[in-house]
């Protein structure tokens, strides 16, 4: 495909004079491109095999606060190095930036050079490799959905990100024309993904002013993953590149919609036939699909932190908006937190609705993995389908409806435990509480303004 790069390809483009710049990056636990930029010579003759950053890159919040109590890394033992390893496979140009290349890296432990275990793209492959053992492969694809604003991201720190501007002026939702006045930062967003080995479908306009959607093709699980934090950083190199701003946060505002991030999954066989097909059974759902299904619903609580990691993910939960609220699957429903696409057909797959553009793609996917897996183990029992509106559906199960209540379902998950083991739960647990403390002691805007002169 179009930007995928080979070594030796790589190496030529450098002699040539196309390629003088190669990104080594690593993906940290909030799905963020971390690393450096290689004079491209340095990088060909030797830096291809191995470089190194530091631990604290694996135990930071948002902001790259070096928080305390992390026990794979801390002040006392001195904050080391991992091992960057480029996986090649991984190496693309990056159009949008003159004359540089970008390969993603696994992290090793720089000792013994095993892959880190809370590095999320450890984590998505120990899952991978268990459907594997199963011979069985798990394909996904992710829909991204972002606001884009006028401003350009100086202009909105100095705003203090009030008062921004949408790019649109109405709910632009397929809207062809309101896209066209956009189409300058989205044909660029397309075109440079596609140039850089992402496969991209199709971008719209979605539910609301200056709302976006980029949607990409179906591939493997790690795949997917690796497509999707470049997506995002994609979009916002590009968005900036044209005075432009664009913002990813699961509730950006009050008064608007929420950002997804629906991930649609399958299993298909090592030679490559549908998994979760059987033309004979209702709806075209294999009992495999059914028992993975079941799986994802009767350990949706647990699941809810790698779907929906912040304070400001919960705020997206709300009926009406559709972004769910109730753990469910239905045919076709976007009201439901799961919900069957493409019934009766080879493509018959489940989209979960759960979590915001604020996620972690690798941890998401494993984490949804895992919980099917387990039902597929268990052969655990699908519940029947919901119809209607799930908004209003009463006894259905809950989505948790805040950080603190889905920690509190990570935290006692002996699936999640056994899938991705104790010390790579409590690394994340350690993470989500630190969140929690740090909006527990923070003064907002809404106290100030309801209580400075009521209270």
């Amino acid at each position: 495909m179009a930007g995928k790069l080979t070594l030796e390809e790589l190496k030529q483009a450098v002699a040539d004079g196309q390629i003088d710049t190669v990104i080594a990056a690593q993906v940290d636990m909030q799905g963020r491109l971390m690393g450096k930029r290689f004079q491209a010579e340095f990088f060909v003759d030797s830096a291809w095999e191995e470089t190194h950053s530091c631990n604290y890159l694996l135990a930071t919040d948002l902001e790259m606060e070096t928080v305390e109590g992390y026990k794979a890394t801390s002040w006392e033992s001195g904050y080391g190095d991992y091992t960057m390893k480029p996986d090649l496979s991984t190496l693309r140009r990056v159009p949008w930036l003159d004359s540089t290349a970008l390969v993603l890296c696994d992290m090793l432990d720089h000792n013994t050079h095993a892959e880190v275990p809370h590095s999320p793209r450890a984590i998505l492959k120990r899952q991978v490799a268990r459907l594997e053992a199963m011979e069985m492969k798990p394909f996904m694809a992710s829909e991204l959905e972002f606001f884009l604003f006028k401003e350009t991201y100086e202009d909105a720190q100095a705003k203090g990100h009030r008062g921004l501007t949408p790019i649109s002026a109405y709910n632009e939702d397929y809207h062809i024309f309101q896209t066209t006045k956009e189409e300058d930062v989205m044909r660029a967003i397309r075109t440079g993904l596609q140039g850089a080995d992402v496969a991209v479908e199709n971008s719209k306009g979605e539910a609301d002013a200056g709302q976006e959607e980029i949607n990409v093709r179906y591939t493997d699980a790690l795949t997917m993953a690796d497509r999707h934090v470049i997506i995002k950083n994609a979009c916002k190199e590009i968005a900036w590149s044209k005075g432009r701003s664009i913002s990813f946060m699961a509730k950006w505002s009050y008064d608007f919609a929420g950002n997804s991030s629906h991930i649609h999954q399958s299993l298909w066989s090592l030679d490559g036939n549908p998994l979760f097909h059987d033309p004979k059974a209702e709806h075209g759902m294999s009992a495999l699909m059914r028992h993975y299904l079941a799986g994802l619903l009767h350990h949706a609580g647990e699941i809810t932190y790698f779907l929906a990691p912040y304070i400001n993910s919960y705020k997206r939960f709300v009926a009406g908006t559709f972004a769910p609220t109730k753990a469910i699957w239905s045919l076709d429903n976007r009201t439901a937190g799961y919900r069957v696409c493409g019934a009766g057909s080879k493509a018959v797959r489940v989209e979960c609705r759960v979590g915001g553009a604020d996620l972690n793609p690798y941890l998401a996917m494993a984490a949804l993995l895992a919980a099917g897996i387990d039902g597929i183990e268990n052969e655990r029992a699908l519940e029947p389908a919901f119809k209607g509106d799930a908004y209003a559906g009463t006894g259905a199960r809950e989505i948790p409806g805040t950080l603190r209540a889905a920690l509190g379902s990570l935290d006692g998950s002996g699936m999640l435990r056994a899938a991705f083991g104790d010390e790579v739960i409590e690394h994340y647990l350690h993470a989500g509480r630190w969140e929690q403390t740090e909006y527990d002691r923070r003064i907002t805007d809404w106290e100030v303004k309801r209580g400075f002169e009521r209270a």
